[in-house]
């Protein structure tokens, strides 16, 4: 059985070592997205010109005007001090062609006085330039930028698999470190002075045995990621049950069929609102978005620059139908069933910022923790591996007959 589980470790640590140590070296650094984005695209971020800023609403609709080829996908409602509005775009459709416009970029800067477009940009872009770094590398993260085909998004589902593989692999290797009663001190040990080949295999082992759990937590929140409605909902949904979610209940159109809204974002933020003051929420409406697909308007409710939730389940969120103004449900933390809470627990896990600035930083250096647990494993089986070759070949040297024997 061991020798089983010993080969299963390293048939999947060979072949996942290169896609987790990516992700463990990206996932590092998209900890730190919007403060190194920020650093890197001062022109994506900082307004050009002082003043009164416009209401976002109304820097939208004169977007919007200025280009009618687009719509504003997303926007954030409140501004940072001295900050641009950083809104997504996609293409509406082109009544030549029956397709989305071309746009080139998915996402804009505007400068929140004038309501000039200050900066464009593809978010996720295959590109080191300086403006698509931080994009490129997130989206890497979890995707590895594997393009899409038959309709599928086959990045995030070949990461996704590749996480519930780790999280097989996280018990099969607590298993493994712990041979015997007798030894297992040495699962916890790390030979310092000893150095080299020994103090690599510590490391491997001894270092994931002390952070198995933050192991396993970063691999099960990783299925959740990607693989969200595919496997974590239905596995969940056996244990628990679960809210319904109005984007389950929709079947998404084909981007060259968007669903057109018949109602304005202006609509939607005075009933999100008085919901909101309804519901007791001190928070402001932080951000609108309209999902074309789907036809259906989400506002939430956060401080300005607080759009990813730092600290405990992340934001609130009122869903209304994008024709008829209708509540459709919402996203509210905290509340619903045991289920509901695992899966809202899980971006705020994944990412530390349940624990706010010291959960970034932890997660931060769990990154380094899982590129470096790649690199000493391949550097274990390269060891073993030269190793078991020169056994062979001593062993084959041993067979050959002694020049002249048996003459």
């Amino acid at each position: 059985m061991r020798s089983l589980l010993v080969r299963l470790h390293r048939w999947f640590g060979l072949a996942a070592a290169i896609f987790l140590f990516i992700s463990g070296v990206t996932g590092a650094i998209i900890s730190w997205d919007h403060e190194l984005d920020e650093w890197l695209n001062p022109g994506l971020f900082h307004a050009r010109t002082e003043g009164t800023p416009m209401p976002a609403l109304e820097l939208a609709r004169h977007v919007e005007q200025a280009d009618p080829r687009l719509r504003i996908s997303y926007t954030p409602l409140e501004l940072e001090p001295g900050h641009a509005l950083t809104m997504f775009v996609e293409g509406r459709i082109d009544p030549a062609t029956g397709k989305p416009f071309d746009l080139g970029f998915n996402q804009i800067a505007v400068d929140p006085v004038t309501g000039e477009i200050q900066a464009r940009r593809m978010w996720g872009a295959v590109s080191l330039s300086r403006e698509n770094l931080l994009p490129f590398l997130y989206k890497l993260h979890y995707t590895m930028h594997i393009p899409d085909g038959w309709g599928i998004e086959l990045g995030k589902w070949f990461m996704g698999l590749i996480a519930m593989a780790w999280a097989l692999d996280c018990l099969i290797a607590l298993w493994l470190s712990f041979p015997s009663r007798a030894a297992w001190r040495k699962s916890f040990a790390f030979r310092w002075r000893k150095g080299g080949y020994a103090l690599n295999f510590d490391l491997h082992r001894s270092g994931a045995v002390w952070l198995w759990g933050l192991l396993l937590l970063l691999a099960v929140t990783s299925i959740s990621m990607n693989l969200e409605t595919q496997v974590m909902r239905p596995l969940v949904a056996k244990l628990s049950p679960l809210s319904p979610n109005e984007f389950d209940k929709r079947t998404p159109r084909p981007l060259d069929r968007p669903h057109e809204p018949a109602v304005t974002r202006e609509q939607v933020l005075a009933a999100a609102r008085a919901e909101g003051a309804r519901r007791g929420w001190t928070e402001p409406a932080g951000g609108i978005f309209y999902s074309s697909p789907y036809g259906l308007y989400g506002v939430g409710f956060f401080e300005a620059g607080n759009d990813h939730g730092d600290g405990g389940l992340g934001n609130n969120w009122l869903y209304f139908d994008g024709k008829t103004l209708a509540p459709a449900g919402g996203s509210l933390p905290g509340t619903g069933s045991a289920g509901d809470l695992f899966l809202q627990a899980q971006f705020p896990l994944h990412s530390g910022r349940i624990l706010g600035l010291p959960g970034r930083v932890l997660i931060s250096l769990m990154g380094l923790v899982v590129a470096t647990l790649c690199v000493t494993g391949v550097v274990i089986w390269a060891r073993k591996r030269a190793g078991r070759r020169a056994a062979a070949g001593m062993r084959q040297v041993h067979s050959i007959p002694a020049a002249g024997q048996g003459a």
